[in-house]
């Protein structure tokens, strides 16, 4: 495996794959706080259409996707404010909608494209300098949202009412908040999938919920198992010959295990 760091595939993966793991363990932790796990898995799921239509364009994909998951995550939460179905209600509809949407894409697209299987169950391995770039720029914008709005973005996950009587723009959070979530999961399909990259947003933040309760120590605990889990997951299926993705997820499972076991035990 020492020998393979000198591969530029192998680098590159190993660059992705820690960006995209730092950067969803952090946003993960509000998601799971807020209970959001459900509208990450609908907006990881909604990227399908943006794939399809990105390789049917024959545009940057991981951009496609990333603005077509967006504006889901968006009329999602226009939807909600403005509307009497349930959030739970709208993401199903519209995790239907664009699935769909990418279904149709793909059958106008004549012309076979295999990437789409990577961008569905995850190939670390075909990650690009462009996908590194699309990456490394989402994270840079996520983590300094995250740092600027810190206490308002923490007020809002713990008590959403005394935050909007404190007289924080409780909207723009959520919003925002929306667009972190779109964002981050979509850059971070290359690594994972679509199909998984929901459970390697929530899976970090919620092993790292088993290990303490203070906020900023939750925040590391989640950065640290993420990385754990990518780094070692991605060895493993690199000398095993397996699914990548498949192997990162169920490995950060294993940890959330035995996370879980600690508190027993602690308890």
């Amino acid at each position: 495996m020492i020998e393979a760091l000198n591969f530029g595939f192998v680098q590159k993966a190993l660059i992705a794959g820690a960006i995209s793991s730092i950067v969803l363990s952090i946003i993960g932790v509000y998601v799971v706080l807020k209970k959001m796990s459900f509208i990450g898995d609908g907006i990881a799921h909604s990227a399908f259409g943006g794939v399809a239509l990105g390789l049917l364009l024959h545009m940057n994909v991981s951009v496609a996707a990333i603005v077509f998951a967006w504006v889901v995550a968006m009329l999602i939460g226009i939807s909600k404010k403005n509307g009497r179905t349930s959030e739970d209600a709208l993401i199903g509809i519209f995790f239907a909608f664009t699935m769909a949407l990418g279904v149709i894409f793909i059958g106008m697209n004549k012309s076979y494209n295999a990437d789409i299987f990577g961008y569905l169950f995850g190939d670390i391995l075909a990650v690009t300098a462009a996908d590194i770039v699309v990456i490394s720029v989402v994270g840079v914008i996520a983590l300094v949202t995250v740092a600027v709005l810190f206490k308002e973005l923490l007020f809002f996950v713990f008590d959403e009412e005394a935050a909007k009587v404190s007289g924080i723009p409780v909207d723009f959070i959520y919003f925002t908040l929306l667009t972190l979530i779109s964002i981050t999961v979509v850059a971070s399909i290359k690594i994972v999938g679509i199909i998984l990259v929901a459970a390697f947003l929530i899976v970090p933040a919620s092993a790292a919920l088993l290990l303490t309760k203070d906020f900023k120590k939750v925040m590391i605990f989640s950065v640290i198992i993420g990385l754990v889990a990518t780094l070692s997951g991605f060895v493993i299926s690199y000398v095993f010959d397996i699914a990548s993705g498949a192997t990162i997820v169920v490995t950060v499972t294993f940890i959330f295990a035995l996370c879980m076991l600690y508190n027993r035990i602690k308890r």
